[in-house]
């Protein structure tokens, strides 16, 4: 067990923390959420020792073995791969080395043979005849080939580095096990190693990630930062917030009966338990969801975007005929003979690693590129909007946020367009920032505003979850779902592509296209080689000091 008491950390005058006690408990995973800048990385560096409280402490039940998800990628680049695993048990790893440069010694003496034996009796205790075997097993698991299982680390990829520090974190079983972003740059196989790791794993975790499918496959309990404090929460991601959203909902509706109330949220309790107890943690998250009370849901202070997109047209059924589609840039062939038809209710997700291939296609849809074969045609019914994946000439001048806006409104009313960039949590003087200087997400929530203004029932988005917090991505998750038109779109997030999507495409490394009318989730189930072409590139591991927003 590690718990915080009475913890507080300021950063300047402003208190990040303020009075924090929480306990994390053997037997839970839990999910340490909080908007941008809320500290989440923080914390997990003061609960690792590595940031000074300005007040209270952290206690570590005694001889309990901390471990923590380093995100120095270069820092063993000299020392093999093994040992870096085995380094996870920093005791295991000092005794080996002891070992090895006593039986080193050419003047083997007595105290040498006592210490010796010392060490080997220590060495057997921990397991470490198995050490190597278990590390091995660490490895393979996550997609590391047994043939590097000796090399240097310098001599691996970023990715692959990313797997050993990983896999170093798990090794030797760890009775606290700290995690900021752990699906990071990991393959879509070596996540799903990771989720069946961390649900069979009986210690305690505490992660940090922006990865949604990821928190809702492992987490027993959320841990929310909010006004400063931590609160806990039975249940994932998903649960938290549903409940969160159904108090606010409740609250807004304050002449409905407390009677009524109760109802509603022992309704969505138990629907949420009923799917609690197929997973393999099932059983105490399950008594936990059940013994919850209105009055223990607290509603957060984070603000959601409102996204809604509204067409003003309605769509007719011919909307996008793409035949024979051909582009080669830079003498690579990127899309090479492509045709397919999308239809009024189709939400197409182009999945797989050929990030070139994707935006080609979307630029020659949009018009911004032509093929060099091939034809397009959209629609006499169809009008289109368009979130690209380099915004940068979008912002390049001096407008500010509300005139930039105002450029594309098909409305000349101020009020109006305020209206839109209001739904997008730029209140009041916010409006007249130059759109120059704005963050990575501010800028997303641009073009997100130009998109609704539009009133376009054709979208094409290419990773616009990118730079975005989790509020911000649930509520263009939700949007996108609602939307009553024809979107295409490539990203990285699991449960957005899983929720959105009722069609998936891929384009091949050769330029050739897969056309599936399924859901991810069995696109995947059904093709290994898919899994083995997609990579997870979540959001990189946020600054504290606000992220990209």
């Amino acid at each position: 067990m590690i718990s915080a008491n009475n913890v507080t950390y300021r950063v300047g005058k402003k208190a990040l923390f303020e009075d924090v006690n929480i306990k994390f408990t053997e037997g839970n995973c839990y999910g340490l959420i909080g908007a941008n800048g809320a500290g989440k990385s923080t914390f997990l560096k003061i609960l690792s020792g590595k940031l000074e409280t300005t007040k209270g402490d952290i206690a570590i039940t005694p001889g309990q073995r901390l471990s923590v998800l380093e995100q120095d990628h270069f820092k063993y680049d000299e020392y093999p791969v093994m040992d870096v695993v085995i380094m996870g048990n920093a005791r295991l790893y000092e005794i080996m080395k002891e070992k090895d440069a006593i039986y080193a010694k050419e003047d083997f003496s007595d105290e040498d043979g006592i210490r010796a034996s010392e060490l080997e009796g220590e060495f057997a205790e921990m397991d470490g005849w198995e050490a190597e075997s278990n590390a091995a097993q660490l490895l393979n698991g996550l997609g590391i080939d047994t043939e590097i299982h000796y090399s240097l680390m310098k001599d691996l990829n970023g990715s692959e580095k990313v797997k050993v520090l990983l896999a170093k974190a798990l090794f030797g079983n760890p009775d606290i096990l700290l995690l900021d972003e752990p699906t990071n740059h990991l393959d879509l196989d070596a996540i799903a190693w990771l989720e069946e790791f961390l649900i069979n794993f009986e210690n305690t975790v505490i992660v940090v990630s922006h990865d949604r499918y990821f928190l809702n496959k492992v987490c027993t309990q959320i841990a929310d930062i909010d006004y400063g404090k931590i609160q806990l929460y039975a249940g994932n991601y998903d649960f938290w917030y549903e409940s969160s959203q159904l108090l606010v909902k409740q609250m807004k509706e304050a002449n409905k009966k407390k009677e009524e109330k109760i109802k509603e949220l022992q309704e969505f309790i138990s629907r949420f338990s009923a799917n609690a107890s197929k997973s393999k943690q099932a059983t105490s998250r399950k008594r936990a969801l059940e013994k919850i009370e209105l009055d223990d849901i607290k509603p957060s202070s984070r603000k959601y975007p409102y996204i809604d997109f509204r067409p003003d047209r309605e769509i007719g059924n011919e909307v996008l005929t793409v035949e024979k589609l051909s582009k080669t840039i830079n003498g690579e062939k990127v899309l090479d003979n492509i045709s397919f038809i999308l239809g009024r209710e189709d939400k197409v997700a182009f999945v797989g690693g050929n990030e070139l291939a994707k935006t080609t296609l979307f630029q020659i849809l949009m018009g911004e590129m032509e093929p060099d074969e091939g034809t397009y045609k959209w629609g006499v019914t169809t009008s289109q909007a368009y979130f690209p994946k380099d915004p940068t000439n979008e912002f390049n001048n001096d407008y500010t946020i509300a005139d930039w806006l105002m450029s594309y409104s098909p409305v000349d009313d101020i009020t109006y367009v305020r209206g839109f960039l209001g739904r997008m949590l730029f209140a009041g003087e916010d409006g007249v920032k130059k759109v120059k200087v704005l963050s990575g997400g501010e800028k997303v929530r641009c073009l997100l505003s130009k998109m609704m203004i539009s009133g376009a029932n054709c979208l094409i988005l290419d990773e616009p979850t990118n730079h975005l917090d989790m509020e911000s991505i649930t509520a263009l998750n939700n949007g996108l779902i609602k939307f009553p038109g024809m979107a295409i779109f490539a990203c990285h997030d699991h449960q957005f592509v899983e929720t959105t999507a009722n069609r998936i495409m891929e384009i091949l490394p050769n330029g050739t296209l897969i056309d599936k009318i399924t859901t991810y989730d069995e696109y995947l189930a059904s093709d290994e080689m898919a899994r083995k072409r997609t990579s997870v590139y979540t959001a990189e591991a946020e600054d504290e000091t606000g992220g990209d927003e």
